[in-house]
């Protein structure tokens, strides 16, 4: 079985970095990881391993220093600690004990267990026991190395005591003890320990509590379980010397299934008007998740995030190429609601390659469309646009009008967010057409608002507001609370355009409610920004301030890089509004830094460096501020609507 998994990603979080926000491409996430490094003279990088590192050592000036085993008194210490102390006639042969067990912590936990669980055996017959157990090891090769030598002691030592405790467990329990190995995720539930095991939740959760009394696994918060990486791999070691390949084999497959069928239950809550596809078949020992509400889904898909994508991956691995995409896809439509881009685009890549080694050309348009939505979304304007016209030609040969049809509205977002506002408006109309043909009243909505929002940003409001009410209304008839909410916000622009400021506030601020009553911070992140304008418009500049303080704090969470600039860029001119000037400089300098950082979001840029010139203007420093809009202005060159020509012409005019 091959497992594998970004160890650099690991790295991030533990310093502090959202998921969210770690890049997809390798080579940006080790340039994040230096910067983030970077610190004063003086400040190092400690690396550990079980090996002695010599490359580092050679290539890189590293210093070694050898962590040696415990002292005698420590791990004697440990052992008592570790339910021992009663022991009290023989605490003269706890040194002996420890020095069996190479005094290793993990080693000496298990032996622990295992005597506490004899109390009525002398131990120095169980310190025979455990010995003899060495004697069935197949000793590993020591080479002329002496510190090679110790080493295989120690992993004698460490074996006997693991072999010593393993030979105890009841056989249902050494089978799911094995089979855990197989695993590929940091930790696991029971449903997936039952998959595994291809017995019942109740069954498993009995061998799960077995092998935690053992100290073979770790319990841990919410009923979750992980491996020391040493029992880890001598679970591994263990199962691949008593279980045959074609049984190791099937357990992987079920774990597999099981997450696809769990996945797919949790998606129906999430994201339930998502179009699907058919699941691999079922497997007999198989008890994948229910769920009875949105909030239990999230939580579960929370738990699982990590294993998951490492899921994905084992499928590729493991030749299973079925599952690997039709996971991939089944994700995606968690994904769309959260934008974990991280996970989102390496789950995709995988599933696309998997789809293509499998010859299904209906799985490779499915993923080409997963891929080009999350690089759409994480605003890789050019990669979205290039995987969702690969994923449109596909439909097109293949005859799928329905998949025209979402390929049609996706490129209609990457010109939306690329401002080619007329291009745009053309896809989404196309779109449309096609699901009114289809009779899909659902995708005819979500089209209808982004045939609205196109014509609100070309600055036709009469045009936008029926198209916009359409949508509002059969999102309204469906429940489609996200549609609803985004329908909302829309309205608010076409209100606010109109100075009907109330009709502004009331729209938004729905929006808003909506998107705390399902606990989703994408959506309140987002339209927190429309509910501050309708907040300025009103004169509620504090309101307003507050309102992109929490945006800021929601995409940073998140991980949305770009509309935390939107944010900034808010924020700034709430608190210019409140003659805050410092802190509205401060705002819109943080929204160009972050534009200029993540290229091809010239609207925006030029936006907020627009902002940036008023400010500083206000604070009479008249050369930046020039500067700024000549920065703008160049921004804006190929921008032909009516909002970037006023926008220039203002521009022109102040700068005269």
């Amino acid at each position: 079985m091959h497992w594998g998994a970004r160890t650099e990603d690991c790295f991030l979080t533990a310093l502090g970095i959202a998921r969210r926000a770690i890049p997809g491409e390798v080579d940006q996430g080790a340039a994040l990881y230096r910067s983030l490094l970077s610190g004063a003279p003086g400040c190092a990088v400690v690396v550990t391993g079980r090996g002695a590192l010599p490359g580092l050592v050679a290539r890189d000036g590293a210093r070694r220093i050898t962590v040696r085993l415990l002292p005698e008194q420590d791990a004697v210490a440990l052992l008592r600690a570790a339910g021992l102390a009663f022991r009290l006639d023989e605490q003269a042969r706890f040194a002996e004990l420890a020095h069996v067990c190479a005094r290793l912590p993990p080693a000496l936990r298990v032996a622990a267990e295992r005597v506490a669980a004899r109390p009525w055996t002398p131990l120095g017959e169980l310190i025979t026991e455990l010995r003899s157990e060495s004697g069935l090891l197949d000793p590993p090769a020591r080479g002329d190395d002496p510190d090679g030598a110790d080493e295989a002691d120690d992993a004698d030592a460490i074996r006997a005591v693991f072999t010593w405790s393993y030979r105890a467990l009841p056989a249902k329990a050494a089978a799911l003890f094995r089979a855990l190995s197989l695993h590929p995720g940091p930790e696991f539930g029971a449903g997936a320990a039952a998959a595994l095991a291809g017995a019942g939740d109740r069954a498993a959760r009995r061998s799960l509590d077995a092998l935690a009394s053992a100290h073979l696994i770790e319990p841990g918060p919410g009923g979750r379980f992980q491996f020391h990486e040493l029992l880890r791999s001598y679970a591994m070691d263990r199962s691949r010397r008593e279980d045959r390949q074609d049984d190791r084999n099937r357990a992987v497959r079920r774990m597999l299934t099981w997450y696809i069928y769990t996945a797919d239950a949790a998606q129906t809550w999430i994201n339930p008007q998502e179009r699907n596809v058919p699941l691999p078949r079922a497997e007999e020992g198989v008890e994948p998740l229910e769920f009875d509400s949105y909030d239990g889904a999230v939580r579960w898909y929370e738990r699982e995030r990590a294993n998951l994508v490492a899921a994905t991956r084992g499928a590729a691995d493991n030749e299973l190429p079925e599952h690997a995409w039709k996971l991939s896809v089944v994700l995606r439509n968690i994904y769309m609601r959260f934008n974990p881009f991280e996970d989102w685009v390496a789950t995709s890549r995988i599933g696309l390659e998997a789809a293509r080694s499998a010859g299904d050309r209906r799985g490779e348009a499915e993923l080409l469309e997963s891929l080009g939505m999350a690089y759409t979304q994480s605003h890789e304007l050019e990669r979205g646009a290039e995987s969702h016209s690969a994923a449109l030609l596909i439909r097109r040969e293949s005859g799928d009008r329905e998949g025209e049809a979402l390929s049609l509205n996706a490129l209609g977002l990457v010109h939306l967010r690329s401002r080619r506002l007329r291009e745009a408006l053309e896809m989404f109309e196309r779109g449309m057409d096609v699901y009114r043909a289809l009779h899909d009243a659902r995708w005819e909505a979500v089209l209808a608002a982004n045939v609205g929002e196109a014509r609100v940003e070309l600055g036709d409001l009469d045009g936008a507001e029926p198209t916009i009410r359409h949508a509002l209304a059969l999102f309204s008839e469906r429940a489609e609370r996200g549609g609803e909410g985004n329908a909302l916000r829309l309205l608010s622009m076409v209100r606010r355009g109109r100075a009907d400021v109330p009709g502004a506030l009331d729209a938004a601020g729905r929006a808003v409610g909506i998107a705390r009553r399902y606990g989703n911070p994408t959506w309140e992140g987002y339209w927190l920004l429309e509910l501050a304008r309708a907040q300025r418009a009103a004169g509620e500049q504090d309101s307003a301030l507050q309102a992109c303080r929490r945006a800021i704090e929601l995409q940073g969470t998140i991980g949305d890089r770009v509309r935390e600039a939107l944010a900034w860029d808010g924020a700034g001119e709430a608190a210019r509004d409140l003659s805050l000037l410092e802190e509205s400089e401060t705002c819109h300098r943080r929204a160009v830094g972050i534009l200029r950082e993540y290229g091809g979001n010239r609207w925006p840029l030029a936006l907020a460096l627009d902002n940036l010139a008023v400010t500083l203007t206000a604070r009479n420093r008249r050369d930046e501020a020039r500067s700024s809009w000549s920065d703008a202005l160049h921004e804006l060159s190929g921008f032909h609507d009516p909002a970037a020509t006023r926008l220039r012409t203002r521009i022109q005019d102040a700068t005269r």
